[in-house]
């Protein structure tokens, strides 16, 4: 036999390529280890770390196995994840990693549970409970609220779910009014569901004072001694 080291590379990697390798769980036996195999374990069992990422498996019936998790009494082969509001969760996923303090932290906070392999079927979800569940110790009951997604959850499928905040909410909301038409009375519909804080220039970008009354926390009233056009910064 040649040495290895005179074989030629072979670039790309793909699936059906094979790696000689010992089978641990049957006496050592010498097997072939396809390039697919081998990363399905990796993935499923989560060999590579990422941080705040679990894995999960979707089973029918709670309370069956550690790393699984299952709708709360139990659901059917295929569940759309626009019907989900109540998950029933073992204590540690596939990894194997205890992952109740982590989950308890993200009361409030929004989740994203994806599909393996294929990222069209995900939910995206607020927690708003995570409790024990009392019929079995090492399984909590997550209470969830719906807040988009595509698909469904597969029977025997594998799920990674991640903490996850949209784009668009990250950071402080902001908005720019244009007043185009010189007035004293300023009406502003805002839509920021805050009550922000006001800075007003006019069309020469000085500084403005005005009376800031808030409507509500999407809209503003400024009123001004003197009738004038510019521009609001709310942020």
């Amino acid at each position: 036999m040649s040495r290895i080291s005179s074989y030629v590379n072979a670039t790309p990697v793909v699936d059906a390529d094979k790696w000689i390798g010992t089978d641990s769980v049957n006496q050592d036996q010498t097997k072939n280890f396809t390039a697919e195999s081998v990363a399905r374990y990796i993935r499923i069992n989560g060999r590579v770390a990422v941080a705040g990422q679990l894995i999960y498996q979707y089973v029918r019936v709670p309370n069956i196995s550690l790393g699984s998790f299952s709708l709360l009494g139990g659901g059917l082969d295929i569940e759309p994840f626009n019907t989900i509001t109540q998950l029933n969760i073992s204590e540690q996923d596939k990894t194997p990693q205890n992952v109740v303090s982590f989950l308890d932290y993200l009361v409030d906070s929004d989740i994203l549970i994806g599909e393996q392999n294929d990222i069209t079927n995900f939910g995206h979800y607020k927690v708003t409970a995570y409790t024990i569940d009392p019929n079995n110790n090492s399984f909590y009951n997550l209470s969830l609220t719906y807040l988009g997604g595509n698909g469904s959850i597969e029977n025997e499928k594998y799920y990674d779910i991640v903490n996850f905040t949209l784009a668009e909410t990250v950071g402080d909301k902001s908005y720019i009014f244009t007043q185009a038409n010189p007035n004293t009375v300023w009406t502003i519909n805002h839509n920021l569901d805050k009550f922000p804080s006001v800075s007003v220039v006019d069309t020469s970008n000085t500084m403005v004072e005005g009376l800031t009354e808030y409507t509500n926390t999407n809209t503003l009233t400024i009123t001004f001694t003197a009738g004038f056009a510019g521009k609001a910064y709310l942020n």
